[in-house]
Parts: C-alpha cells; sequence; structure tokens
C-alpha cells in the first residue's frame, strides 16, 4: 500500500513539473497558461522598490531593486515559471540612478551625456548612434534592462521645459536621429522606452492636460517622428504620456496604442504608461497598455476583479501578458547577465567630449574665432563658473563631474582673470545660499530646475579695469529648465541684468579693441535678437553633457571645426512662434501647485490646449509665409566653406536617391550637414513651402577635399495626410529637391518626378 501510495505521489511530482515549465524563448504560450490569473494581473502592473509613495507592493529581492538603487521601477517576477525581475531606468541623458547605496563605500555615478537637442545638432546619425552604444553599455553594466528614453516630443514651442530631452521641431529629424539613438543603445542588448506617446508638448499640467489636435497635424508632425523610429529601429518599449489627447487618456486610447502603433506601424514591442497612479486599468488593458507602471495592488486587484465580472477581457489580459514575456526573455536579466557595475565611464567622457562639439551651433563670427593669440580671458557670467551640463527631473544624470568654463579654459592653455573669477565665485556662493533660503531643501534638489540668479551688478570700472588687462571677453548666457514645468516667457528673453552684462563687456572691450565672444548654455531658444549687437562671435553650445567646458574650449580654440546646425527655429520674438498663442503663458511650476481643479479649467491652456496653428510648425510656418527670424532652422556656421554641386535625384525602387557634391573651398578640415527640402506640386492639399525629407553628413574634409552624399527617401515620405480619404496621399508630379545649408541657404535645386499613390489608413484619432 505505501509503495503505492509513494508511486502515486512521484507521478503526481513528475506531472506537477513537467505542468510548470520554465520560461524560455520558445515556450511563451505554454508558460502563458500555466499562469493563473493572480499570476498574470502581477505581469502587468510594476514595482518600484519599495517605495511606499506610490503605495506600490512589497518587493525585498535585493537581486532586482535594491542593487539598482534609485532606477526607476521593475517588473514582476514569478519564479516557479523562471520569470526575473527587469529594471527600468531613467533616462534620455545618460542613466539615472543612485550613486550611493546603503554600506557601501563605493560611488556608482553615471556618464552625463550632451542632452538630446545638441544630439540632434549634429545632423550626424553616425556618431549618435555610437552615443547610443556607449549608453546602453552603461544601462547593461549597471544591471538594468530599459531606459527610459530617448524623448521623441515635437518642439512645438520654443517655451516647453522638457525641450532639452527632444531632438527637434521637424518629425523627420526627430525619427531618424531617434532611430540611430535607438539602435545604438539597442545593439548591446538592452532596451529603450521611446517617450511620451504622444501629444505631450507642455510640461504645465501634463497629467491632465487634453492636447486637442487635428487628424492631419497629429498624423504629419506629432506622430511621424515616432512613426519613423518604430519602422527602423523597433524599440523593445513605448511609453503612453500623461496626457489627454482628442479626448481620453493616451494611456487607455485603443486607437492610439494598437490601431496606429501596432495595426498600421507594426509595432512589436511592449507599451508602458508614463509614471502615474491608478486611472482607469479596465481601458488601459483594453487598449493595449501593457504595463502599469510604476504599479501599485489596487491595479493588480482591478485586474483580477475585471477577469472575474467580465469587464476585462481574458484574451487581453493574455494578449498583454505574452507582450511582456516576449520582452523579458530578451532581457539581460533573463539571460543572466553578470553586470559589473563598473561601466567604463573614461571611454565614455571622452566619447562625450568627442561628440558635443559636432553639436554646438556657431551663430555668429567676425573673425573672433577661432581664439588665435588671445590668452588672457575675462570671464562673465555666472553661468561660466557653474556650467550647466543638462536638464533636471528624470533626464538628469548623477554625474561625478561637470567641468565649468573656466576648468576647460585653463585645460586649453589660457589664464583666467582672478578678480573676476572671486567676484564670482563668492556670489555663486551667495546665490546659493538665497536660494537655500528661500526654497528650503528644494533648492538643492535635483529634480527640480535651478533657479535662475540674476547677474551680479558690476561696476563700469571693473569692466573698464578687465579690458586693460586681459586680451578677450567670453561672457556665458544661462538657462535651467526641467521635467514639471515649462519656461517662462520672460525666460525666453535676455533678462536687464544679463542685458547690461552684455552691453558694458561689449562696450569695455571694444573701446579697447578687443573681442568680444558669447557662450549660450541653453536647453532651448533664447531671445538670440538681443544678443547680436552686444557680440562678435556667438556659440550655442546647449547643454553639453559633464564634458562640458572642455568641449567648449575645443570649439572656441579650433581644435574642433564647429558643425552643428539647428533643429529649431530661433524666432526673432517668442510672439511670433504660432503655437504660443495657444500654450501656458508664464504659468512656473510653482503655480500649478497652488491651482485647484476650477481655476486650471478657467485658465487658458492649462486643462486643454488646442493646438489651431495646424501645420504651422517651426520652419513650415516660417519660410511659408516668409517672416524673419533670428536664426533659421538648420543654420550654423563653420571655420571653413563649403561648395555644393552635381545635384541629382534619381528613382530606385519605391524610393529615391538624392546625390550632392560637397567640396571643402576653405583653409581648414571641417564637416558639412547637408539637408534636403522638398516643394511638392500644387495638389488638393495646401503644403508647407518645403519640408525636410533627408539630411546627412559628410567626413572631416580636408581643404581641397570632396565628399559625394548619397540621400535617400520614399515615395511614402513626399506623402500629405488626406482626412477625406483617410489615407497618406502622394501627388504625382513633379517636384523640387533643395539641397540646402539651413531653410534660407538653398544651394542647388533640381526637379523630379514621382508617381501618385495612396497609402490607406483608419479614421481614427478624431
Amino acid at each position: 500500500m505505501n509503495k503505492k501510495i509513494f508511486i502515486a505521489a512521484t507521478m503526481i511530482a513528475t506531472t506537477t513539473a513537467m505542468a510548470q515549465p520554465k520560461l524560455t524563448p520558445s515556450n511563451i504560450d505554454q508558460v502563458l497558461k500555466q499562469m493563473t490569473l493572480q499570476e498574470k494581473a502581477t505581469m502587468l502592473v510594476g514595482y518600484t522598490f519599495g517605495q511606499s509613495y506610490w503605495g506600490l507592493p512589497s518587493d525585498p529581492d535585493p537581486n532586482a531593486g535594491a542593487i539598482v538603487l534609485g532606477a526607476a521601477g521593475n517588473t514582476a517576477k514569478i519564479d516557479r515559471l523562471g520569470i526575473p525581475h527587469t529594471v527600468l531606468t531613467d533616462g534620455p541623458a545618460g542613466v539615472h540612478i543612485s550613486e550611493k547605496r546603503p554600506n557601501d563605500p563605493n560611488t556608482y555615478y553615471c556618464t552625463g551625456f550632451p542632452i538630446g537637442t545638441l544630439l540632434a545638432s549634429t545632423w550626424n546619425t553616425e556618431l549618435v548612434k555610437r552615443v547610443g552604444e556607449a549608453m546602453g553599455n552603461e544601462v547593461l553594466e549597471y544591471g538594468c534592462d530599459v531606459i527610459l528614453g530617448p524623448g521623441m516630443n515635437i518642439m512645438r514651442s520654443p517655451l516647453c521645459g522638457r525641450n532639452f530631452e527632444y531632438f527637434s521641431e521637424d518629425p523627420f529629424v526627430t525619427g531618424l536621429i531617434g532611430a540611430a539613438v535607438i539602435n545604438g543603445i539597442q545593439s548591446q542588448g538592452v532596451g529603450v522606452s521611446a517617450k511620451h506617446f504622444a501629444g505631450n508638448n507642455q510640461e504645465t499640467n501634463r497629467l491632465h492636460n487634453n492636447s486637442v489636435v487635428d487628424q492631419r497635424t497629429l498624423r504629419e508632425i506629432y506622430l511621424k517622428g515616432f512613426e519613423i523610429a518604430v519602422r527602423k529601429s523597433q524599440p523593445w518599449t513605448i511609453m503612453s504620456s500623461y496626457n489627454y489627447l482628442n479626448g481620453p487618456w493616451t494611456q487607455e486610447n485603443k486607437e492610439l496604442l494598437t490601431t496606429i502603433l501596432r495595426d498600421e506601424w507594426g509595432f512589436k514591442g511592449i507599451v508602458m504608461t508614463d509614471w502615474t497612479n491608478t486611472r482607469h486599468t479596465d481601458r488601459q488593458v483594453a487598449a493595449g497598455n501593457d504595463l502599469l507602471t510604476p504599479g501599485n495592488a489596487e491595479q493588480i486587484a482591478q485586474i483580477v476583479k475585471g477577469a472575474q465580472d467580465g469587464t476585462i477581457k481574458m484574451e487581453d489580459i493574455d494578449r498583454n501578458v505574452r507582450r511582456i514575456l516576449e520582452y523579458v526573455v530578451k532581457t539581460p536579466h533573463f539571460k543572466g547577465y553578470k553586470y559589473s557595475n563598473k561601466p567604463d565611464i573614461q571611454a565614455h567622457a571622452a566619447l562625450t567630449r568627442e561628440a558635443a562639439p559636432e553639436g554646438m551651433v556657431l551663430l555668429k563670427n567676425e573673425g573672433s574665432l577661432p581664439i588665435k593669440s588671445e590668452k588672457r580671458v575675462a570671464l562673465f557670467g555666472i553661468t561660466s563658473y557653474n556650467l550647466y551640463g543638462g536638464g533636471t527631473g528624470s533626464g538628469d544624470v548623477n554625474k561625478p563631474y561637470v567641468i565649468d568654463l573656466v576648468k576647460g579654459l585653463e585645460n586649453a592653455g589660457f589664464v583666467i582673470n582672478d578678480t573676476l573669477r572671486g567676484v564670482y565665485t563668492k556670489y555663486n556662493e551667495f546665490a546659493a545660499l538665497e536660494a537655500e533660503a528661500e526654497m528650503g531643501p528644494l533648492s538643492t534638489n535635483s529634480f527640480f530646475p535651478r533657479p535662475r540668479v540674476k547677474e551680479p551688478q558690476l561696476g563700469l570700472n571693473t569692466y573698464m579695469f578687465a579690458a586693460a588687462n586681459n586680451d578677450i571677453a567670453i561672457v556665458t548666457v544661462g538657462r535651467s529648465s526641467g521635467e514639471g514645468g515649462d519656461r517662462t516667457f520672460a525666460d525666453f528673453d535676455i533678462n536687464d541684468d544679463e542685458q547690461a552684462m552684455l552691453m558694458n563687456t561689449y562696450e569695455a572691450f571694444h573701446k579697447a579693441g578687443k573681442p568680444v565672444v558669447v557662450i549660450l548654455n541653453v536647453g532651448g531658444a533664447v531671445n538670440t535678437e538681443e544678443v547680436k549687437p552686444y557680440a562678435d562671435a556667438i556659440l550655442l553650445a546647449w547643454q553639453p553633457g559633464m564634458e562640458a567646458g572642455n568641449s567648449i574650449a575645443d570649439v572656441l580654440t579650433g581644435k574642433v571645426n564647429p558643425s552643428g546646425k539647428l533643429t529649431v527655429t530661433f524666432p526673432c520674438n517668442i510672439d511670433d512662434v504660432p503655437a504660443n498663442k495657444n500654450f501656458p503663458r508664464d504659468i512656473t511650476f510653482w503655480d500649478e501647485f497652488t491651482m485647484d481643479d476650477e481655476a486650471k479649467k478657467a485658465t487658458p491652456n492649462v486643462a486643454e490646449t488646442r493646438y489651431e496653428e495646424g501645420l504651422n510648425v517651426g520652419y513650415r510656418y516660417f519660410q511659408t509665409v516668409q517672416k524673419p527670424v533670428s536664426y533659421p532652422f538648420g543654420y550654423g556656421l563653420s571655420y571653413t566653406t563649403f561648395e555644393y554641386s552635381k545635384p541629382k535625384v534619381s528613382k530606385k525602387g519605391k524610393g529615391y536617391v538624392a546625390a550632392i557634391t560637397v567640396k571643402n573651398t576653405g583653409s581648414v578640415a571641417g564637416k558639412e550637414a547637408v539637408q534636403l527640402y522638398v516643394t511638392a506640386p500644387k495638389g488638393k492639399l495646401q503644403k508647407p513651402a518645403i519640408e525636410l525629407k533627408a539630411f546627412g553628413k559628410t567626413r572631416e574634409l580636408k581643404p581641397g577635399e570632396s565628399q559625394q552624399l548619397l540621400l535617400t527617401f520614399t515615395n511614402y515620405d513626399l506623402a500629405s495626410y488626406d482626412t477625406d480619404q483617410q489615407a497618406w496621399v502622394t501627388d504625382g508630379g513633379e517636384y523640387t529637391a533643395k539641397f540646402a545649408a539651413s531653410a534660407e541657404d538653398i544651394r542647388q535645386t533640381v526637379t523630379f518626378k514621382a508617381s501618385a499613390e495612396t497609402v490607406k489608413c483608419h479614421d481614427v484619432m478624431r
């Protein structure tokens, strides 16, 4: 009898073991069938390592959350089925994790890479991919599986507080640069979460703002960059944004997350929510929002209950869980990768120093740059002594250092005026204490933008003394911005204290016959019309990462020939931008916290923002109506000159190859970014005067050297969205291809013929 019981028990145990397979890439359906409803619900909800603020499920696993302190969250694990945690970390400019860990003497710094806007301004997809590879390596070696980036929203207004994370006002730049970053990161065996999908073009009331966008504008401007990135790089994940879009929250919009993203574009990965509390869990699951992050116990219970009472379809749960498992089996945690916690920060710093100068834009140069014989430098502007390496919020990085301009110039052999250094050092100490008194602990919280500090009021004798005792003046104007709040209209303009500094420096140094160079250390556009009169040269350095001062010095000295070009228009006046008629006006990060729901509804562009400008975004507007700008889209000077010749557009399959020969006609080596704009034949739909369809960058050309660039685009790229047909329509006829150094500097034109084509879509997102 005992023997029979033993045999029966053995058979049951064997059967149970066989019924509980361990997850592999080839048995996902089998594992899915073995999962309980509770386990399935758990897999659809994220964990965030015991941060009780969110009311999260407990997660004591030291091999998932506790080791990667400061990571944004993770997916759930099921030990019996061999499903491990995977780790999700911020953010677009590098890995955002805590630098210190309890009972651990080591420090875990990450590379502060240049901001997204600077990377895009290189117009160099190969270089951007290399930066992505380095970023992906840090994700891997710090034990993470996905980095929450890149940011791919369109710069609808120069005042969006998060523009520094984004690439451009143009969807083709956004899509092609985004795909390069994604391919670079994912080449390391880790994933990205391209964000914020979609219509998250302001930070004010971002959790509850309703973006109202017509179908054509949505398709051509705000979705096109994501579409290009999906088709060219297949991101592991996409992050649905906080906002409403034409009514529903994006996180529960099936038309957006399934019909467009999956059915039309062929997206294969998972969709995760941006980090928020419980919304409509049933609608999110049904929409195809696979992972609810950061996640809480309530959402798990809601999924279980929904499946039991029929308000959530079991087929939707199974579909989403299957996608999560398809994601899990690709991850380093699933593959058992033994991460080192020691990425090569030094090598990545060297890459940052290499990449940053290529995205800096020389806006003005009347012969003052590169600096030749001048060695004694009078350095003005508080930002010179405290450069912004990047923005704030989840896009920030715990960097080992940021090289300021003093150190960068000294490393390049310059002598910095000690008197001014002493004044600004003491003034910065005072400003920090003043900020602490006003803001308390928030003054040093890296999540919030650093408050702008007024420039010190220096006497005229200080400027005259500096001009008499130095060879050149360098003045830095800085701006910080970050997540959760937009810039004010005043932040775009040069303030009175900055204006006085610029004017007094210029007058004193010009009286002494000496040059003035202005550095713009900013994350977005500022009023350069107010800078031009007081500068012999203007270098837009953006926010160049942790090697900031060294990278700026490399351009100032001519060690690197500037080749960056603008991916956003710099208007003459902030109100020249059509979108700013429907953009939150002068609502600060702090103002929003004091507004109740009624106040938000009553304040324009807080509860709802109507994109009434339609396609009139950036250069599409300025070039079509011929409105003057301070600096046009695509603009950037060099220390050398280039000639364009032999333009040609040839048909190749369903696409086209545009060829142009670029020759360095100057006296120093340099690179040139070529933009290909297209003017369409007159058809049913009104179109912008020009639209960018491709771009390319030469290698470094020696004086007299030439290179042929081949720029490719397709018939589909030429299409506009016709809402009457609910289709992408390419008009047949003669197009004009314009090879350009900027949107206003067309060097060569050639015509080509395209055949008519219609690609039907779904009538969604009304």
